[in-house]
């Protein structure tokens, strides 16, 4: 099983809006403090509800997760990127980066959410958030959006090591 690391950005039932932002990403490519150059994918699907999305994927990046530190400060890095560049784009409900971010919630699904909602880096129209109770965790991310500020990707090395894992079993077993 892939876990992807992306930007999933819902557009509810526009699908030009969906393309549009697909347009505005496809084959932008980024030079990383590590001297290595990623290029984005992008891809239009529509969901459950038959609203629009648009996913970006970074290419030559990891699609098994977070596997090390340096996965995460380069995926945090480029997350930082994608949004810099949402910022100038516009058609969209909400927007979200990280590992496995298609579909995290629909929109009936985010408003059923909307008094809970605590997600790092969702980004949602104004809109959105006044009819959803305007949480003060938001702060003003572009003209008639607002965002839970990113606060990068994390690497957990009992997640991906399986000599750690046994060790933490016995110790649990203890």
């Amino acid at each position: 099983m892939a876990w992807v690391f992306s930007l999933s950005v819902e557009c509810g039932p526009n699908r030009d809006s969906a393309e549009q932002i697909s347009t505005h990403f496809d084959a932008v490519a980024w030079n990383l403090s590590n001297n290595v150059c990623f290029q984005c994918n992008t891809a239009v699907f529509q969901d459950v509800d038959d609203n629009w999305w648009c996913r970006v994927c970074p290419d030559s990046l990891s699609e098994i997760g977070i596997e090390s530190a340096d996965s995460a400060y380069l995926m945090t890095e480029l997350g930082i990127l994608l949004y810099q560049r949402l910022k100038s784009v516009s058609n969209y409900r909400f927007a979200l980066v990280g590992v496995e971010v298609d579909e995290f919630r629909t929109y009936s699904e985010l408003l059923d959410d909307a008094p809970d909602l605590d997600i790092p880096g969702l980004v949602v129209t104004d809109t959105l958030w006044q009819s959803t109770g305007q949480s003060s965790t938001f702060r003003p991310f572009s003209p008639g959006y607002v965002w839970q500020p990113y606060e990068g990707e994390v690497y957990k090395p009992l997640s991906v090591s399986s000599a750690l894992r046994e060790q933490m079993d016995q110790l649990l077993a203890a």
